[in-house]
């Protein structure tokens, strides 16, 4: 998963206003963008006049250059240390055609500095930049500040924020997930539109347990590749008191999912695991699935591919592992506070012990006994905000919605299994409504950061998808 980010550089200039003003916020832009990690596609002042666009010329030049590097390119920062020239900034972007996210940036003019000699106007040229591509439907994406200086820590934060969209917009126009057996007979809630996914751009394999089990049938207790998953997998969890036969089936598994997650490029999976594995294989996979979302490939339960997609969308935006829960208990009579839960096969990052323990799996345990479900991973989630996301696909209006907002984990008490937290959000109730006369799934997906307003950005902006922001 790419998590540094590399910008095109468009530096907007307009002649009659001063160009030390443009030479100065160039350096000072490429320093900034240094310093923040990104690297950095950007014309020199030995293609055009200080390195900047404002010409037909110009757009040509920076045009050429952004499609040579086209497989690189993230998004495009236009920075306006003076007044800038609209139509080379539209035309490079339309020329270049690379269909990535835009931010827009103008320097802020000193008030003490209003003479012919120090005037951006920058504040203004911004308005007519993004005049002009509305005009030519390019869409774009604005700082929180009208002008802000670059070095400011304002605009820092908006940096951060746009290379989450990138990521995010480019990481799911490009996807591919695995999901791993047939749906569970008994949850028609994680229907899905393969469809609708492929034309945004995220494409869906499948494979049959049958054919995981046969190729498991052909290893060998002795394979070396057996033995060093079963390693990796003790000093994940706590295994002490999971029976060796289950580890090794365990890890006979694991190997054939990273076969196949490795051949098939797969940046994301999702596996169906109620009943059909636990009956004719004898595990859960839930601690190998821990494991994958632990190292960034996010992998959800049940096959479904939609929450698959929810938690790989916000780990591209963090760069931390997602967690696929169900909106599970209420919290006695707290009506902004209730009991996220799953089985469960959350990372091991999200719990509050470093090393949690692996279990057998209580609710399936009930109907093929206890085993046959060695492989889960119980914790606790740790006290920290977090942003929830769940994305559907709306076979009836031929399009892809979610909804997306942000709250809080809390230390509040709770006694029971699996992994689990207690959720605190503002106007709760309103949330929940809105899943249930949505149609919404009970199934969501959870990071451990605050990244919703990227999220609802890459969403609404660049991909075209229907979002619900929950603010509270």
């Amino acid at each position: 998963m790419k998590q540094k980010v590399t910008l095109g550089l468009i530096v907007g200039n307009r002649a009659f206003f001063p160009g030390h003003l443009c030479e100065a916020g160039r350096t000072t832009m490429l320093s900034v963008l240094e310093d923040e990690g990104f690297n950095v596609i950007a014309l020199s002042p030995e293609d055009t006049e200080y390195g900047s666009v404002e010409s037909l010329s110009d757009a040509h030049k920076c045009a050429e250059l952004f499609k040579a590097h086209r497989e690189e390119i993230d998004g495009i920062l236009v920075a306006l240390p003076n007044f800038g020239d609209e139509r080379g900034i539209a035309n490079t972007l339309r020329l270049a055609d690379l269909n990535v996210p835009v931010l827009i940036q103008a320097f802020p003019d000193d008030a003490t500095k209003m003479s012919i000699d120090f005037r951006r106007d920058s504040f203004c040229g911004k308005m007519s930049a993004c005049n002009n591509l509305h005009q030519y439907g390019i869409p774009f994406s604005l700082t929180t500040l009208h002008t802000v200086d670059p070095e400011s820590e304002s605009f820092r934060g908006d940096l951060h924020k746009f290379a989450a969209v990138c990521r995010v917009v480019n990481g799911l126009r490009r996807a591919r997930f695995g999901m791993l057996g047939a749906r569970p007979v008994a949850f028609n809630t994680v229907r899905f539109s393969e469809k609708l996914f492929e034309r945004a751009g995220i494409t869906v394999e499948t494979l049959d347990l049958s054919e995981v089990f046969g190729r498991i049938g052909r290893m060998k207790d002795g394979d070396t590749r057996v033995a060093a998953k079963l390693e990796a997998i003790k000093a994940y969890a706590n295994t002490a008191k999971v029976p060796a036969a289950a580890l090794t089936r365990i890890a006979k598994l694991g190997v054939v999912l990273d076969d196949w997650i490795t051949e098939n490029e797969y940046d994301a999976t999702a596996i169906q695991c109620w009943t059909s594995m636990q009956e004719f294989f004898g595990v859960v996979p839930c601690t190998l699935m821990s494991m994958l979302s632990d190292q960034l490939a996010p992998s959800a339960c049940e096959t479904d591919i939609a929450g698959t997609a929810a938690m790989y969308a916000m780990a591209l935006a963090s760069g931390q592992p997602s967690a696929l829960v169900d909106w599970n208990n209420n919290y006695g009579d707290d009506p902004d506070k209730g009991v996220v839960f799953h089985c469960s096969n959350l990372p091991r990052s999200v719990f509050t012990d470093d090393v949690p323990d692996m279990d057998f799996q209580e609710i399936i345990a009930g109907s093929v006994g206890r085993d046959n479900t060695w492989g889960t991973i119980y914790g606790r989630v740790k006290a920290e905000p977090f942003t929830y996301l769940r994305i559907s696909t709306d076979d009836f209006g031929g399009k892809i919605s979610a909804y997306v907002g942000q709250g809080t984990l809390t230390d509040d008490p709770v006694n029971t299994f699996g992994g689990y937290g207690v959720v605190n959000i503002p106007n709760y109730q309103r949330l929940l409504a809105y899943i249930c006369e949505n149609g919404y799934e009970h199934h969501v997906s959870i990071n451990l950061s605050s990244v919703a307003n990227a999220i609802y950005e890459a969403f609404t902006k660049y991909l075209g998808w229907d979002v619900y922001f929950h603010k509270g």
